[in-house]
């Protein structure tokens, strides 16, 4: 019975969650539109400046951590930038969350964890499934924009992409900079700017 009532909170823990991620959702983006996305924004650092430089652009920043999207939140606090929103939640969630006619412009995954390991390597972010879900909101020509310091996960990300017929890679240039953490620690990093191709 113990074991029974746990499994029942966690469930409503659950169920809550999600309510609320939705509600967030639909009030950040209450009728059809298009944004830009951050998955693991950390915090702030680039889609802060991203959204400063993009006045006109709905800019929604995602992280697990509380405390990143508590000094995210701060960050845009200060910077006064109404265009700009923070909430914390798991990327698959997030995008379960999002209302029916909401549409990603662009999605940037800046130096997200490589998961090195073999072993670990389902624990990466950028996964066939992940991708795929990601371009049934994407309008066409969306942007996915990925960069790592970590080599053999770019050749991973890169041969995913390739394999998927919803994403093309592009020889675009990389369409905004702003160093983030991360960035200023790497010696060196690659950039890869793919586009959605066609509708499901």
């Amino acid at each position: 019975m113990e074991n029974a009532a746990r499994t029942e909170a966690h469930l409503l823990r659950i169920r809550d969650r999600d309510t609320a991620l939705r509600a967030a959702c639909a009030a950040i983006l209450p009728g059809e539109g298009a944004f830009t996305w951050e998955v693991g924004c950390g915090h702030g650092h680039f889609l802060a400046a991203y959204a400063a430089a993009h006045p006109e652009r709905c800019c929604i920043g995602v992280d697990i951590a509380s405390d990143r999207i508590g000094r995210a939140e701060r960050k845009r606090g200060r910077a006064r930038l109404g265009n700009l929103h923070f909430l914390q939640a798991d990327a698959g969630a997030f995008l379960a969350a999002l209302p029916a006619r909401a549409r990603l412009s662009e999605v940037f995954v800046l130096f997200p964890d490589p998961w090195p390991k073999r072993r670990h390597h389902k624990n990466r972010v950028l996964q066939p499934a992940f991708l795929a879900e990601v371009a049934k909101r994407a309008g066409q020509g969306a942007r996915l924009c990925f960069r790592t310091d970590d080599l053999a996960y770019f050749a991973y990300v890169e041969r995913v992409i390739k394999s998927l017929p919803e994403w093309e890679i592009s020889g675009e240039p990389w369409p905004f900079e702003a160093a983030t953490v991360f960035q200023s620690r790497a010696s060196s990093h690659r950039s890869l700017v793919a586009v959605r191709t066609r509708r499901q």
